[in-house]
């Protein structure tokens, strides 16, 4: 007789529910959110297993590749719909939705969704790592300039063509102070120009 397991996941334990043909209970237990137990429990109580359903998740992945190299129809199904069928339950509970779980899997009444392999995570864990990385290098530069002008000091812009420079003196700063007139260097280099030809004022 097949039989129709659900998996209500979490990060430290799995509820777990075995269930035939037509909906009843035969086996549940709570034990350890790990591929091995699970499969250990389910091949050992239920040897005629059709389908194993489990809602999309933060483990999902992991716990459905593991699962399915071992072998077992295991089927990740969109948390959406199966909220949309476990709300009517009227206690909600890891164990009721195991149960509930593994009666959409008897049922066939489940949108499957396609799991992407752990390259495609890890490609994009690189890309987000990265974005992460720059977006904090960005945040710095700009609170420690932030921090700088309230002592008079600007950072230069990266030096280009159509960029002023800073004056040779202090490389990469530029000290300002305001006259009757408007903006003006302390030092003696206003005028000056670089190899170039190029004045030698930075931007404010």
């Amino acid at each position: 007789m097949e039989q129709y397991v659900g998996l209500d996941v979490s990060l430290k334990l799995t509820a777990i529910c075995i269930v035939d043909r037509t909906g009843k209970i035969e086996r549940e237990r709570v034990v350890a959110s790990d591929p091995e137990t699970i499969a250990a429990f389910v091949k050992s109580h239920a040897p005629h297993v059709a389908r194993i359903g489990l809602e999309t998740g933060a483990t999902s992945t992991w716990l459905w590749t593991e699962l399915n190299k071992m072998g077992l129809p295991v089927i990740c199904i969109d948390a959406r719909h199966a909220k949309a069928a476990l709300k009517m339950q009227i206690n909600k509970s890891d164990r009721n939705d195991a149960v509930g779980i593994a009666r959409i899997m008897q049922c066939g009444w489940y949108k499957e969704v396609r799991v992407k392999d752990l390259d495609s995570h890890a490609i994009k864990a690189l890309l987000v790592s990265r974005a992460l990385l720059v977006k904090i290098k960005r945040d710095i530069e700009n609170q420690i300039r932030g921090l700088l002008k309230n002592l008079g000091l600007v950072i230069g812009q990266a030096i280009a063509s159509h960029r002023h420079k800073c004056p040779p003196t202090e490389p990469g700063f530029c000290n300002w102070r305001s006259s009757g007139r408007g903006r003006r260097r302390d030092d003696d280099h206003d005028g000056d120009h670089d190899q170039d030809g190029i004045s030698s004022e930075a931007d404010v």
